[in-house]
């Protein structure tokens, strides 16, 4: 009985969230000013905001991956004994 409550709890405050999202812009108001005027004047400005959404994107993605491979190499097991018997097995 308490995992429907709980199921159906969950499921009413994500229908909620999900009915309650509103579209937010990308960027500040100054930065988005500055980008159009400088693409309508031929600049590069937006490609340089780009690069540095895809650095700021890559960057938590980079240290999950590195503190991974240092957990791996730090707790994987080392001169494990696996005590298997020296018989052949007889599958019949």
């Amino acid at each position: 009985m308490k995992t429907s409550v709980k199921t159906t709890l969950f499921l009413v405050v994500f229908g909620l969230m999900v009915i309650s999202a509103i579209s937010a812009n990308a960027q500040c108001a100054q930065c988005a000013a500055t980008v159009a005027s400088n693409s309508a004047n031929g600049g590069s400005a937006a490609n340089g905001l780009n690069n540095g959404i895809l650095f700021l994107l890559g960057a938590p993605y980079l240290a999950v991956t590195v503190a991974g491979i240092i957990w791996y190499k730090k707790y994987r097991r080392k001169n494990v004994d696996l005590n298997i018997r020296d018989e052949k097995l007889n599958l019949n």
